[in-house]
């Protein structure tokens, strides 16, 4: 772990004990200080207790005395739509209330950097759509060119959790916007931001709050280069914001929608090739189309993302695209699961809003779509000019009928399981088809969360014969 600095001899309170907030408290520990954890479940409690560490009711209203800080896990509003009565109370008696990648920056540099051939160094990724394929992807291409990598944050471990540096590793972080928020320091070598699209609205007070917190990456001084997707307008303003001119190259530009003019670099998808471009001339160019783990614009983008910022710390594009061909993909984000009988089976059970599935929809061709679950507000009609690859459609669970009222006049059937909805598309299906798990739903109705529900596709597509 990362023992945290700054804090030796201090009483440190922990609100909230899942996975990061007890990795926060062991990473206290570690740094000499004592924490005081609290969580509103008794389980949480138990857990903390379980692990040796001292319960504190943060509730009281001496709760603070003598404390130095108060440390966040980042599903805790802290300010919108209102904050934690803990938060609250804390930031009504002066004290500094930060979270566990406010803490990494402060710890992550030891003195031990010194005495290392080539200096560690931090990828971040934020972003609405995709950072988390684009962190795994970054961690792929590290690990297939041979460089010591972690990845941490909003995916795999939490970020104090993590083994101490070694000489010329890189370590990288998915941070959602809970966690750029609220943390005390930010300060990336390299941060990725991918897009922006409506998401956590409540929680940031609206889609200026939203976009702000993800700002946050880039304020505090600047990482020394930034990765920017400018396909949205907050893109291009955020690119804006960090640029002195055309030619400054501390800023890469990403694009999977159009080609990017004569900037001084930039990175772009068109027509399934990505292209890099600096300082007016084609640098390179990767063929993305055969590349099964990235299928799609909505990949293309991550792809060009990732590509980015590997090229930053100096990998070579051969070896960036000798990785991408390995990259098996996120599991349930566009995973192919199986290739019996010619029939592509892709799990995108992640897919759980109409955005993710339009994505998913527009990414395959000949497709047979199961669909359904526990619909949303709004409902799938905006899906509708997003079928002209879908052969037929089977959907399942709460919202089937629905659906297929939404969606009519779209060849459908019915299924309600799972198990039927696979039955008939392997009954269906013909070489060059592509079966397509996107539900544009949640999966609450049969499944406890959405990697279940692709867990038992994927089980009953591998019982399939051939």
């Amino acid at each position: 772990m990362i023992p945290v600095q700054g804090f030796d001899g201090h009483k440190v309170a922990v609100l909230g004990l899942g996975r990061s907030g007890l990795a926060t408290a062991a990473a206290l520990r570690a740094g000499g200080a004592a924490p005081l954890c609290w969580d509103d479940s008794p389980e949480g409690r138990a857990r903390a207790e379980e692990a040796g560490f001292a319960i504190h009711d943060l509730t009281g209203q001496t709760a603070f005395d003598g404390v130095a800080a108060l440390i966040v896990s980042p599903g805790i509003p802290h300010l919108y739509p209102k904050p934690n009565p803990v938060i609250a109370a804390a930031m009504a008696a002066g004290i500094p209330v930060d979270n566990d990648i406010g803490l990494f920056f402060r710890s992550w540099a030891t003195r031990e950097f010194d005495n290392f051939d080539t200096t560690p160094r931090t990828i971040c990724v934020t972003g609405s759509n995709g950072k988390s394929t684009t962190t795994a992807l970054i961690h792929h291409i590290l690990q297939e060119a041979g460089r010591p990598t972690q990845m941490a944050g909003n995916i795999g471990r939490g970020v104090l959790d993590i083994e101490p540096a070694e000489d010329g590793e890189v370590v990288v972080l998915e941070l959602s916007s809970y966690q750029t928020d609220l943390a005390r320091a930010l300060t990336p070598d390299i941060a990725v931001f991918t897009n922006l699209s409506p998401d956590h609205l409540d929680r940031h007070a609206g889609m200026g709050g939203y976009f702000a917190a993800k700002r946050r990456l880039f304020a505090e001084g600047g990482p020394d280069r930034a990765v920017i997707g400018v396909d949205e307008p907050e893109g291009v303003y955020l690119a804006n914001q960090i640029s002195m001119g055309r030619e400054d190259d501390r800023l890469i530009r990403v694009s999977s929608a159009r080609k990017l003019g004569d900037w001084g670099w930039s990175v772009f998808a068109r027509k399934g090739f990505l292209s890099e471009w600096r300082k007016g001339r084609q640098m390179a160019s990767i063929d993305l189309r055969e590349i099964t783990g990235l299928p799609g614009a909505h990949n293309h983008q991550n792809a060009c993302a990732a590509y980015a910022a590997t090229r930053a710390i100096g990998i070579a594009p051969r070896m960036i695209e000798q990785a991408f061909h390995s990259f098996a993909g996120l599991p349930h984000r566009s995973q192919t699961v199986a290739d019996k009988g010619g029939v592509r089976w892709v799990n995108d059970s992640k897919a759980t809003n109409t955005d993710s599935a339009a994505k998913a929809l527009d990414a395959f061709r000949n497709i047979r779509w199961i669909a359904g679950g526990l619909g949303k507000e709004g409902g799938v009609a905006s899906l509708a000019g997003h079928l002209e690859h879908v052969r037929k459609a089977y959907f399942i669970g709460h919202s089937a009928r629905d659906f297929a009222l939404e969606l009519a006049p779209l060849e459908h059937e019915i299924c309600e399981t799972m198990e039927a909805a696979v039955a008939a598309c392997a009954r269906d299906a013909e070489p060059g088809d592509t079966v397509l798990l996107a539900p544009a739903a949640a999966s609450f109705d049969q499944y406890p969360n959405f990697e279940k529900r692709g867990e038992h596709f994927a089980q009953l597509v591998d019982a399939l014969p051939g």
